[in-house]
């Protein structure tokens, strides 16, 4: 396996124990006689798979399900207590940590506050100490985890979860997150941006029936997730999302009073319309406040400078994803982030102009709403692509070969 774990490629046998599995975990097929319409396989067959699947400690029974010629049908679920997951959402200023069962469902979490600018040992290190805490209240030990997922505030490489010129991850650029947990665990570790599990979490959670979601950070940074013909999209290297970053509209980047972004650009979208940007732009009308969420706070709160402020970052996200729309035709669009709930008014803003200046085609069914899962998306998400990893059909497949 990568460094950094990922589905493997190659095609999985379209009927093997895998494929099986996966129609399980997914819900679409439960039952021998849905499993056997689903795959086209035999009775004698199914009952092979399925053998192979529960010996493993894939799946168990689930009792009985709807009526079959007057007999109520045997179900089969993924088994949950086969091991646990460990997942953290490492942010700007937060780190929340979790411990799941291995349907990702969460056994016990933990959040704090955390400048990951600290660099990645201090962070890590009290990740990895939650970790065992994590572990060890929930009544399970080291050889227990299956899986780590890890999602970060900046550009992953997909393949080896290096991190890559991150903005404002001072000290990471050049670090492989897998390499810190290797020698703790023995497990796959999966690294990714904040976002693209964001977008996983709320897609597998909240909006299951879609084909297509874009799901928006807006906190301290603005980052986007594409969820594009049912997969979490990352582009070539994975770099796919990175809205923030690009020119915002209407600003002439080399302009003399062009801002600068964090990233040394100028003419950024988080330069404008971010969480830290609200914070310079607040500080210097003379407002004592250092965090996204004391911006929040004054919005709450009614503030004229801050409501003014967050109004016109929303227009300006709207104009900028109103490109988004018209390119990409997804059916939701979804806000999470601190400032996602910092009232009607960014929301407002955002709604407003990505309507008006998307194509007519792109926004006849486009849903623009807040994130359901809130600050759960990040950890819920990473524990859904763990689990991809080492429910892969080709994985499974290999498994079960391996030990027949």
């Amino acid at each position: 396996m990568s460094p950094n774990a990922r589905i493997p490629e190659g095609a999985p046998h379209p009927t093997g124990p895998g494929a099986v599995l996966d129609l399980i975990r997914s819900g679409r097929a439960t039952t021998r006689a849905e499993l056997m319409a689903a795959t086209g396989l035999s009775r004698s067959t199914m009952a092979t798979r399925l053998e192979a699947l529960t010996e493993a400690g894939y799946v168990e029974e689930a009792g009985t399900g709807g009526a079959t010629g007057g007999r109520r049908a045997q179900s089969f679920r993924l088994r949950r207590d086969g091991g646990v997951l460990l997942v953290a959402d490492i942010g700007g200023a937060h780190v929340r940590t979790a411990v799941t069962d291995l349907a990702g469902r969460v056994l016990d979490g933990r959040e704090r506050t955390d400048d990951v600018g600290l660099g990645p040992a201090p962070v890590l290190d009290r990740v990895a100490d939650d970790f065992r805490d994590l572990l060890a209240a929930a009544g399970h030990t080291a050889d227990r985890v299956r899986g780590i997922g890890i999602g970060v505030p900046g550009p992953v490489e997909a393949e080896t979860g290096r991190i890559v010129s991150p903005p404002i991850m001072t000290g990471w650029d050049g670090y492989r997150v897998p390499d810190y947990f290797a020698g703790r665990y023995d497990c796959p570790v999966l690294t990714d941006n904040d976002t693209n599990l964001m977008a996983l979490g709320e897609y597998r959670t909240a909006h299951a029936g879609e084909e297509h979601l874009v799901f928006i950070k807006l906190g301290t940074g603005i980052g986007a997730g594409l969820v594009l013909g049912r997969r979490l999209h990352r582009g070539a290297g994975g770099a796919a999302g990175d809205i923030g970053h690009s020119p915002a509209p209407g600003v002439d980047e080399n302009a003399p009073d062009a801002l600068v972004c964090r990233c040394g650009l100028t003419g950024c979208l988080e330069a404008y319309a971010s969480g830290w940007a609200l914070v310079r732009d607040l500080r210097e009308l003379g407002h004592r406040v250092d965090t996204t969420a004391g911006v929040v706070s004054l919005i709450r709160d009614g503030h004229p400078d801050a409501v003014r402020l967050v109004r016109q970052s929303g227009r300006l996200i709207g104009r900028a994803l109103a490109d988004t729309v018209s390119l990409l035709n997804p059916s939701s669009l979804v806000i999470g982030g601190e400032l996602a709930y910092a009232g009607d008014h960014l929301l407002a803003g955002v709604r407003e102009i990505t309507y008006r200046r998307s194509l007519p085609l792109a926004t006849r069914e486009l849903t623009v709403t807040t994130s359901r899962l809130r600050s759960r998306a990040g950890t819920v998400g990473a524990a859904g692509a763990v689990t991809d990893v080492l429910y892969a059909p080709a994985t499974v497949d290999a498994a079960l070969s391996r030990n027949p």
